[in-house]
């Protein structure tokens, strides 16, 4: 049975382009083979500000949003976050969704497809990463990252990666399954 990739778009605000990259990721990773791809929008999840009134390591969720997206993210063996990055740092969707769980990310390797100005998101990422240890996942060094995303659309706002970028997408899910069979025996 093939390991289970879920892409997540983090980014929840209107006229966001995560679903664009994330879209093409998905099908990159179809067509890789190795994995059983879903995409997965935090959007759809409508997640408030954290509002659960017990830790979430005790795993006794009080609310409808918080057990389906514990449910989701415990069917995952690895995670790509799709994450634009806002002054500097990650989606602060993405830190809520990260803080509403505990178990259910732990040894799980995860990696980034980053977009923004001229660092390509690669700031969010770096901030991200240290929440993500916390919750025992494993970032992984390798990574998509889109600087100047923009002028990488066309006027219908469709994407077309560069060989840079397609590369990138090979190895990301290359290392990720690798990650992902080794820390299974650990879940």
């Amino acid at each position: 049975m093939a390991l289970k990739l879920h892409t997540i778009i983090t980014s929840t605000r209107p006229g966001r382009v995560g679903p664009i990259f994330a879209k093409w990721f998905d099908g990159v990773a179809r067509a890789h083979g190795k994995f059983d791809p879903t995409l997965v929008d935090l959007a759809d999840f409508n997640l408030p500000i954290f509002d659960e009134p017990k830790h979430p390591r005790l795993g006794d969720y009080q609310h409808e949003h918080t057990k389906k997206w514990s449910a989701s993210v415990k069917a995952a063996d690895a995670i790509v976050f799709v994450t634009p990055e806002y002054n500097y740092g990650p989606s602060p969707a993405l830190i809520n969704a990260l803080t509403y769980l505990s178990a259910e990310w732990a040894y799980k390797p995860a990696g980034f497809l980053s977009y923004g100005g001229i660092s390509g998101g690669t700031r969010a990422v770096q901030q991200a990463k240290p929440t993500l240890t916390t919750l025992k996942l494993m970032p992984i060094p390798e990574g998509i990252a889109l600087p100047a995303f923009t002028s990488l659309l066309n006027e219908e706002r469709e994407f077309t990666p560069n060989d840079l970028i397609n590369a990138s997408a090979a190895t990301l899910l290359d290392e990720l399954h690798k990650w992902a069979g080794a820390l299974k025996v650990l879940r």
